[in-house]
């Protein structure tokens, strides 16, 4: 789709938990003005888990009313069932949405073929419009091998991948089953250079809420060639990367916004605020890169 960083955007509660509306708006204003490349809307980090269909498809609509087109959208649309996949896609492409993200399915833990299957009923649902499909072993229990997705790269509209496997080798096997055509993103902050390395292409990012411009001066050094500056960018974030991953996210980023004065709310139950000694560290690692 394009090389740098997006952001995978939180969804604010407000305090009954319902969708807080005019803090979604103004997030997306925020993350506009701080540089980001793309919205990432209603992914693991806007709880696509405990929003209700209606729901879903309206975060995403609002997502793509307040871009204005300014900066492409992103919708999350993936489920553990392929029909249910097909409906939030084609609500997201109604939506105007410039791609979608496509989770492997989770908890039923498909085999290889079905899982081809399920995506190839998505591809050919929505066929103008651009997929990334989405591989994050440590939640949905069920790994997509690059195999895989290589039986996909005749579907015209599958063109990326959001790699969260944890290793940078996943970025050279899909490398070497579907070539340079699959355009790869880290769905981890913290391997977004090491996956850079090996040919990724950007990132989908959470860490983006409090350091988004400095991921973004990290991708952009790395594509000009200057691997130095990467580096010592990449080796100040880690510790915020760290903070905000020390327990399920998006519990640590809503915490760290509410440091920085946004008001998002905390996540849906069964996920809960993040504890105190946790926001104390948080706190403080992000005082610090503050004076970095």
């Amino acid at each position: 789709m394009f090389t740098g960083s997006m952001v995978a955007i939180v969804t604010p509660m407000n305090i009954d938990g319902s969708v807080d509306w005019p803090a979604l708006e103004k997030l997306v204003e925020h993350h506009i003005a701080q540089g980001t490349d793309a919205i990432v809307s209603v992914g693991t980090t806007g709880e696509s888990a405990t929003l209700d269909h209606n729901e879903h498809t309206e975060v995403i609509e609002r997502t793509v009313k307040a871009v204005a087109g300014r900066i492409p959208v992103i919708g999350g649309t993936g489920a553990n069932s392929t029909s249910e996949a097909v409906l939030l896609t084609e609500r997201a492409a109604a939506a105007g949405v410039d791609g979608c993200l496509l989770v492997v399915p989770y908890y039923n833990k498909p085999p290889q073929d079905g899982l081809a299957a399920h995506f190839r009923a998505i591809a050919e649902a929505a066929p103008e419009l651009p997929l990334m499909l989405y591989n994050i072993p440590g939640r949905t229990g069920c790994s997509m091998a690059p195999e895989t997705v290589a039986q996909l790269m005749d579907c015209p509209n599958v063109v990326s991948f959001k790699a969260a496997s944890g290793t940078t080798e996943e970025v050279t096997a899909l490398r070497l089953a579907c070539g340079s055509k699959l355009a790869i993103y880290s769905g981890d902050d913290g391997l977004t250079l090491p996956m850079m390395s090996v040919g990724a292409v950007g990132v989908v990012s959470v860490a983006s809420h409090v350091v988004g411009p400095q991921i973004r001066a990290m991708i952009e050094a790395y594509l000009r060639g200057d691997a130095a500056v990467a580096l010592a960018l990449h080796e100040q974030l880690q510790p915020v990367f760290k903070a905000l991953f020390a327990t399920t996210n998006p519990i640590p980023v809503k915490a760290a916004l509410q440091l920085n004065g946004w008001s998002v709310g905390d996540p849906r139950p069964p996920l809960s605020p993040l504890p105190d000694d946790m926001r104390s560290t948080l706190a403080q690692t992000m005082a610090a890169l503050r004076q970095t």
